[in-house]
């Protein structure tokens, strides 16, 4: 089975500047991130030997969930010119190796790696995602599985639908059910309001998604919970709606 490598280069990147002190080379060029990241990178290489392999990245921070919430991750602190100078750097480095590069307007790094690992596991292959984003845990499926980049930039941990279910107790598809209902403070996405994980995970147990919990209301425990869901209903579809990674981008 030939072996499709997806790699989010903008969350690699990101980690590694964090991770490195701060270097920069004898023009003042800044290169801890770049040079964290093609650590991981040649590692990657040699443990996965892939046949195919894609690094994407994020374009800008407007994309179609924008349009949706104004206010998507518009929390955010602005990327500091120390590492946003190092992302052309690492476009050049790339194509210097000849490693496909993906980026588009309108959509996030993790649309791109999700439609490109649909479109690979159409076609047989075997999918590794490398990002640093939980985010990614719902593309995983029969193809796809997960390499979760944890501390630093050596720690990777590989996820499966088998360990979704042994950490939350869902199939991966899912995880966007349980995210648009506890909300992520990272993207700025709410969630509905007084709802954590744990109240999460406890009704989609129950009822199986955010769909299932609004048509069995009247089932849900607790008279103010039911009062939160019923008073944030669009509000819980839309932070659902934010949180689905695109599977069908016009690359």
């Amino acid at each position: 089975m030939k072996r499709l490598l997806l790699i989010d280069g903008s969350s690699l990147l990101h980690r590694a500047f964090y991770a490195l002190p701060l270097l920069s080379n004898n023009k003042g060029i800044f290169t801890n991130g770049v040079y964290g990241f093609m650590m991981m990178f040649n590692k990657l290489i040699a443990e996965q030997k892939p046949d195919y392999l894609v690094v994407c990245l994020d374009k800008s921070r407007i994309s179609f969930r924008t349009k949706i919430a104004a206010d998507y991750k518009g929390t955010r602190k602005e990327t500091p010119l120390e590492l946003s100078s190092q992302f052309p750097l690492l476009k050049e480095i790339m194509t210097a190796a000849n490693v496909s590069i993906e980026e588009m307007e309108g959509y996030e790094a993790d649309d791109l790696l999700g439609t490109l690992a649909h479109c690979g596991g159409e076609q047989g292959f075997a999918v590794s995602i490398v990002s640093g984003d939980k985010d990614m845990l719902q593309l995983i499926n029969d193809y796809t599985k997960i390499l979760l980049v944890r501390k630093g930039i050596s720690d990777i941990e590989v996820w499966d639908a088998a360990k979704v279910e042994e950490k939350y107790g869902l199939t991966p598809q899912l995880l966007i059910d349980l995210k648009g209902l506890q909300g992520d403070s990272s993207d700025n996405i709410s969630g509905v309001p007084g709802i954590g994980e744990k109240t999460a995970l406890k009704l989609l147990h129950s009822f199986g998604s955010i769909k299932g919990i609004y048509e069995h209301i009247d089932q849900v425990e607790g008279k103010s919970l039911r009062s939160k869901l019923a008073e944030n209903q669009e509000l819980a579809i839309v932070c659902r709606q934010l949180a689905t990674i695109c599977t069908c981008s016009p690359l």
